[in-house]
């Protein structure tokens, strides 16, 4: 995909695989809603999440967003970058409104969000991922089989 389309494709998706690194070194992944900050993934979690402890431990991670059902369908991006906390809770909050308004479904109903990322914005911390690297495919754009007739 081109820069263009992944930036387009970031947008439209709602829920990301995240990948973090567990104490004895195997993955940790999750399915998690995310938000976007000038097209940097952005996500808010508990301070006392998996998560949370293994970004603390080691900043890597990975963030795969994909989408289709048949082979020919199948289009993704796959993130690896550093996460970067957010505590203070003005950032936290931001990032909380820009995941809620995605996970809803709702972009324009600040009334109606702001409440419910107030509240629990109190447990939570965000982070921001630097890309260090984006691998990207998209099969449809895939040469289709020849049909005989």
């Amino acid at each position: 995909m081109s820069d263009e389309e992944v930036a387009s494709f970031l947008a439209a998706a709602r829920k990301l695989q995240l990948g973090t690194i567990n104490p004895d070194g195997t993955p940790h992944m999750v399915t998690m809603f995310y938000g976007l900050d000038e097209g940097r993934i952005t996500f808010w979690t508990y301070g006392k999440a998996q998560k949370t402890l293994n970004i603390q431990r080691d900043a890597r991670v990975s963030c795969l967003i994909e989408a289709g059902d048949d082979y020919d369908e199948l289009r993704g991006v796959l993130i690896y970058g550093i996460a970067h906390r957010i505590d203070e809770p003005d950032g936290v909050l931001r990032v909380g409104m820009s995941v809620a308004r995605r996970m809803s479904g709702m972009p324009d109903s600040e009334e109606l969000l702001s409440e419910y990322v107030a509240h629990t914005g109190r447990k939570r911390v965000a982070f921001v991922v630097e890309p260090t690297r984006v691998i990207s495919w998209d099969h449809r754009k895939l040469a289709t089989p020849i049909q005989s007739g």
